[in-house]
Parts: structure tokens; sequence; C-alpha cells
């Protein structure tokens, strides 16, 4: 409940003078700004209308005691550099911030101690939920310990089925990449990626694959090149996939970092791109996309948009409409001139 009263000498409105401003009672006020009740659309403008007028601020101790709710969420994060998750944490803000709900930010640093430290914090804190969030693809253990706390998991999706986990799209996102590349007319597509042990680039390696074996094609090498998520790999690999299939016409690379080494290779052994070889890469991070030479035609993996359905499901979560399940968020195509 919205507080009704306060002190003459703050200087402050009160909950009563927003009600007699809008012509209402201190009841409909008090409704018309928690979301409860039901009344004319017109009555609630009124209310919101004179408490911007007024510049009156709710008492949140308050509001809390009546709701049962702290107006708070944790967002758990495994990326302490911050590339994946503050993405997907400024979609969760969009989110949460329209229904005046805060967010706290937890960097676990991948540390399993630190994450327990974290997580008793947001249980003293009394959050309404939690998002758990990291920088890569692979699915994780779910939060122990949590009671009844409604948890979303955010790109990291959790190994429990019941859970409710949202993904990026990554079938759809190597099907985008390889549709592009023979709508162009390659036919010779070298796949360089990174980690084999990384879910990202197995999946992402067998979806590409898979969509050129249904286009009655194969890998231009015939196989995958598995290495790092770095330029310094790209450079190597391109070497290789060239020395083992010259006519390769094009690379579609697991991240933008490899992408911009395999344009540097390229352009060293003076193969035009995207002239001779055309090069599209994954992850849509402008850092490595807009600096490669050309700029990379990429995947975006929509993290922002991945955050903000995984706000949207913990909202219907603590409202105890469950979605439990994987869902997963479309990649979407960024054309630009390696292609």
């Amino acid at each position: 409940m919205t507080s009704a009263s306060r002190s003459p000498s703050t200087g402050r409105a009160r909950l009563t003078d927003v009600a007699a401003l809008a012509g209402v009672s201190v009841g409909t006020a008090s409704k018309a700004l928690n979301g409860a009740g039901r009344m004319r659309p017109e009555t609630r403008q009124r209310v919101l209308d004179a408490v911007e007028t007024l510049g009156f601020r709710p008492n949140q101790n308050a509001q809390s005691l009546h709701t049962g709710r702290s107006w708070t969420v944790g967002l758990m994060t495994t990326d302490g550099i911050g590339r994946f998750s503050t993405p997907v944490l400024l979609g969760a803000e969009d989110a949460l911030g329209a229904g005046k709900i805060s967010v706290l930010l937890c960097d676990t640093r991948g540390d399993a101690i630190r994450e327990q430290h974290h997580l008793r914090n947001l249980m003293d804190r009394r959050v309404d939920g939690i998002i758990v969030t990291g920088r890569r693809t692979d699915p994780r253990p779910p939060l122990t310990g949590v009671d009844e706390i409604p948890v979303v998991y955010a790109l990291s999706p959790s190994t429990a089925p019941d859970d409710t986990s949202v993904v990026s799209d990554d079938e759809g996102g190597a099907r985008l990449a390889v549709e592009h590349l023979l709508a162009t007319g390659r036919t010779r597509i070298a796949h360089v990626t990174g980690p084999a042990h990384h879910a990202a680039a197995r999946d992402r390696a067998r979806f590409a694959a898979d969509q050129l074996k249904g286009a009655g094609l194969e890998l231009a090498t015939g196989r995958v090149h598995f290495g790092e998520w770095s330029e310094a790999w790209g450079r190597r690999a391109t070497d290789a996939v060239l020395r083992t299939a010259p006519d390769t016409d094009a690379f579609f690379c697991g991240n933008d970092q490899i992408a911009r080494g395999v344009t540097d290779a390229l352009r060293e052994r003076g193969v035009g791109v995207p002239a001779d070889i055309a090069v599209v890469g994954y992850d849509n991070w402008d850092t490595m996309a807009l600096a490669s030479r050309p700029p990379l035609t990429t995947i975006d993996m929509s993290l922002a948009e991945i955050g903000r359905i995984a706000a949207l499901r913990l909202l219907e979560a603590i409202d105890d409409d469950l979605a439990p399940g994987l869902h997963t968020v479309p990649c979407r195509l960024v054309v630009r001139e390696s292609s």
C-alpha cells in the first residue's frame, strides 16, 4: 500500500494530496498506483497525472509490506567482462523498469562459492525473482537453495527441463548465414569456429553442416575447423583451409573475432573480400564487426531481446503464471561489405 500520510514538515506531497487533485478516494488512488483493482482507464490516468503534477513518490516500504514484494530482481552473471551479459541486462531492465522494478547485478566470475554468496545476499534482500545469465550457451546446473523464488535462465540454459530458459536460436542463426552465402552464389563454404567443448561451437558447426547437406553440398574441406575464439586462430585457420581447399569461396565463422582474423589473412594474401571469398561472422559485436576490413556480415544473437523475454517470463512466474522449458529467440542476419 502506498503511504497515505507524511509529516507536513517535509513539504512532500502525500497520497491524500494526489487523491484530492485527481478527484478520487485515497483507496482508489492507492489501487491506481499499485496497478490493483478494476477502474476506468481515465480514472487511473487522472491519478497518474496528479502524481506527475505533484512530484509524488510512493513509500516503497509500505508498498512492500502490503504486496509482500520487494520490487527488486537479482541478475546473476558469470560474464565479468560484460560482453554478453550487458546487453542481456539492458534488455531485462527495459522490461522490468516499466514496472518500477529495480535490478541488482551480481557477478559470480564463474566461481561457485561466490555464486552462493551472492545468492544468500539476494535471498536476504527478499528479491522477487532471479535472472541467471553468462557468456556461454552451454547448459548450467540450476541454482540451489532458492526456496520458492522464481528463476529464469537467459542465454545459458538450465540443465533442469522444468526450469524456464530463454536462449538464442543457434540453429536459425547458422541457417541464416549459410542461406545468405548460398544466395550470393557461394558453394565451397568452409566453417572455422571455437573450441569443440563449447556448445556454441559444436551447435553452430552441426547446424551449418546440416544446412549445406540439405542443399546437396558439404563443407569445403570436408570437416569443421575447431580452434579458439580469436583473431589469431582465424588467421591460422585461413591458411589451413586454403591449403586443403584452394577453391574455397566463402568462410562462415563461429564468431566475429575469428572472422576478422580470416579477413586479415585473406587481405594479406591479396584475396578480395568479397570479390573472391565472402566472409560471415557471428555475434554482431560492433567492436569487431565494424572495425574489420571490410566490415563484417554477421549474425546478431538478439541478446537484448533475450534479456527482455527472460524478464517477461520472470514477471509471469512471479504472478504464478509459469512457462517452463526452453524458449528460443530468433537471430538476425546483418549484411555488410564482407559478403
